[in-house]
């Protein structure tokens, strides 16, 4: 018997079930899922904006992830549900961090992927150019896109409209809670009240006050820092004398586990450096001190980022506000002291290992910039303007050598340092005690700290019940370790004290006081680096002005002294020629003189010397062969030297045994044996010897023949050429 139902109503009614209602979901009609949706994957992405938000927002977790069973509901089956959540904590600004989002994409580009799920769509994206990147791809792949409200087709007009409207106001929901969040904490700053991390040397209590570190020790170390920064003037020194002492400043970590103590590390060249940049430190709230840069998505840098603010750009910038370790001045002097340690054109820079004094002293008197320093390889150490290398300057303005204007300021130092040796001498002893006294001091917290920790691991082992073993011993154990840390802490302090005495002695203040009084010796001492030579010129000496002559080799060098007193000076600087010396008409004139009187190099160049005639170099005096050197470029040239000394078919002695490849002594032997024809010069103190090419030729067979065969076998080759008489 034939049914009523038309074909394939069977069919449909057994296979309506696979197809569930989307009510459960708040869903409308599913009827844009087709098998073909159903035969590729359905792909759920879980995302949560920071990982506080991971831990703490649950529900909403736990939502994301309940979105599988709902594709499951949909038509999909288990195994062809994949969760994607690899972003967790990652922020929907950009897609740039996010390999979940580029997994996604991928296999949507792939063709593997039949629907998208996400629990709101700022979870997929709160960028409109990856939102709308997302939609293109799947709206060439026939990829569905669905949330909480509805599922979204983005071939369909309406529904690209609609996801396009829902991107641009995800992206603008962030903007407005970015803003939201800023101005809060602007607010907040502007009453001073915003506090992230405070630096070593404060605490910051649970009711939001900042108020100085209360550990006593951990405060002297603070104020250390900042005494010795304006001693020695360089964080790094700074660092060198905590590791030389081995002093340790007291942090306080921002972890949970042990937030709140106490905890002792040495310090860093780096954390020292902040330490004296941070306007904290002269009881100022400022908010923000450092200010972030751009990312570069060219080159993938972070660029126009600042650390430390000078104090004109901090928007927040509240003065007292905070209990201060340092005044504000002196946090305004550190800055520039630091900004003067950069190695830059117009700054000093700190002191380098090099043996030029006055590095980073020098300015030009004619340009206005400072000198830089230059030591070629095998020379002596030089100072020059290189400020024509950066700007439109023809030539340099000039260069003189270290050594010379090293010895002029040294000179001017040690005659200036000379009536203040007394006073010296009480500052130093004074110094020195004050120096011993802080350091004693640091060993008295350091032995009294220990004794602490003992006394609180006695009590600790004391209040325990002594049946109760379990945590007898292990208290035990802590009492031990501590008292053996004190043991340790004592034998160290008895050998600093062995070392380092805590008053001095009269050995030791005589020794000073000598010292002090001869400072010339103690400035030439060995013991005496060439840094602490370098740290007493800039003690003393603001800079050095020099004007170059490059007429000549006299330049007029201006030292200002600290205080704004200067003195003015001239000194003669090493030059390449003699043209360029002030006395060379004179000393021309002498040479003249000398060499008309018939004098020989040698005491040509010991009358210079003597009369005080110096060459261009200034390495010591005139020499033979400097003498010789300069009369020939002046034509003052010897008798044996004179172009009209030589007739036709004449030979110097020299010329000749060139060419015949003998020695000169050979033609001394021939003259001797009257082989050759030869001549005295007019003073008779040269020979010079006739020789035409006839007898060039029998001269050269007379070099090659032994002497031994020459009477017997060739005795024509020892008789010469009649000489054509002049």
């Amino acid at each position: 018997m034939k049914s009523d139902k038309p074909r394939g109503a069977d069919r449909d009614s057994k296979s309506a079930p696979t197809r569930p209602a989307a009510a459960t979901f708040g869903l409308g009609s599913t009827s844009k899922i087709h098998d073909v949706h159903l035969t590729r994957l359905a792909m759920v992405y879980v995302r949560q904006s920071t990982p506080q938000q991971v831990l703490e927002n649950r529900e909403s977790r736990e939502r994301q992830y309940g979105l599988s069973e709902f594709a499951q509901r949909l038509g999909w089956p288990a195994e062809r549900v994949v969760v994607i959540d690899e972003d967790q904590g990652q922020s929907g600004k950009t897609a740039v961090e996010r390999s979940g989002f580029q997994r996604l994409m991928t296999e949507v580009s792939l063709n593997h992927v039949g629907l998208v799920l996400g629990l709101e769509l700022s979870r997929l994206s709160r960028s409109n150019s990856d939102w709308h990147q997302l939609i293109d791809v799947c709206g060439i792949f026939n990829t569905l896109l669905c949330d909480q409200d509805a599922i979204y087709d983005p071939r369909d007009g309406n529904d690209r409209l609609l996801l396009g409207m829902r991107g641009a106001m995800s992206e603008y929901e962030l903007v407005t809670l970015r803003n939201r969040l800023l101005r809060g904490s602007q607010n907040k700053a502007e009453r001073g009240e915003l506090f992230r991390n405070v630096p070593v040397g404060y605490l910051k209590l649970s009711t939001g006050e900042v108020v100085q570190e209360p550990d006593e020790q951990a405060r002297d170390l603070v104020r250390l820092v900042f005494d010795k920064f304006a001693e020695l003037g360089s964080a790094y020194a700074v660092f060198r004398y905590f590791l030389a002492n081995h002093l340790q400043l007291g942090f306080r970590p921002q972890s949970a586990a042990r937030l709140g103590e106490l905890v002792w590390r040495r310090p860093t060249p780096n954390g020292l450096l902040g330490m004296l940049r941070h306007p904290i430190y002269a009881g100022v709230y400022a908010y923000p001190i450092h200010r972030r840069g751009t990312r570069n998505p060219v080159t993938g840098r972070t660029e126009g980022g600042q650390w430390f603010l000078p104090p004109d750009e901090i928007p927040v910038l509240l003065r007292d506000r905070l209990p201060a370790y340092i005044s504000w001045e002196q946090y305004l002097a550190n800055r520039e002291r630091l900004r003067q340690n950069r190695t830059l054109h117009d700054t000093q820079g700190t002191p380098k290992r090099g043996v030029a004094l006055l590095q980073g002293l020098v300015v030009c008197g004619q340009c206005g910039h400072r000198w830089a320093t230059h030591y070629p390889v095998r020379q002596r150490p030089h100072y020059y303007c290189k400020e024509f290398t950066r700007s439109e300057l023809p030539q340099c303005c000039g260069r003189i050598t270290a050594a010379t204007l090293d010895d002029l300021v040294v000179r001017e130092l040690l005659r200036a340092l000379e009536p203040a040796a007394v006073e010296l001498s009480l500052q130093a002893i004074e110094n020195v005690e004050q120096e011993r006294k802080r350091l004693h001091e640091q060993w008295r917290q350091k032995r009294e700290r220990a004794q602490y920790e003992v006394n609180r691991a006695e009590r600790q082992y004391h209040a325990v019940e002594p049946e109760n073993r379990l945590v007898a011993r292990t208290l035990e154990a802590r009492w031990e370790e501590a008292l053996k840390k004190q043991r340790e802490l004592e034998e160290e302090y008895h050998r600093f004290l062995a070392k380092l005495p805590a008053t001095l002695s009269a050995t030791d203040r005589e020794r000073i006081q000598t010292l002090s009084h001869n400072v010339p010796s103690l400035w030439q001492a060995a013991g005496t680096t060439v840094l602490d030579r370098k740290q007493i010129v800039r003690c003393l000496v603001e800079r050095v002005v020099v004007v170059i002559d490059q007429a000549t080799e006299l330049c007029d060098v201006t030292i200002v002294w600290k205080g704004g007193v200067t003195t003015p000076h001239q000194v003669a600087r090493p030059v390449g020629r003699f043209e360029q010396l002030k006395d060379y008409p004179r000393l021309i004139a002498r040479l003249k003189e000398l060499h008309r009187q018939g004098l020989h190099r040698g005491p040509i160049a010991e009358k210079l010397n003597a009369e005080g005639f110096v060459p261009p170099h200034r390495r010591g005096g005139f020499t033979e062969l400097g003498v010789g050197a300069l009369m020939r470029d002046l034509g003052l040239v010897g008798e044996y030297f004179c172009d009209d000394l030589l007739q036709k078919n004449e030979w110097r002695i020299p010329d000749l045994a060139g060419e015949l490849a003998v020695i000169p002594q050979k033609i001394h032997y021939w003259i001797k044996q009257g082989w050759i024809h030869s001549r005295r010069t007019p003073s008779g103190k040269h020979l010079i010897v006739w020789a035409d090419k006839d007898e060039v030729r029998r001269l050269k067979r007379l070099a090659r023949a032994k002497q031994s065969w020459l009477r017997t076998r060739h005795p024509d080759l020892i008789i010469p050429k009649r000489r054509p008489v002049r």
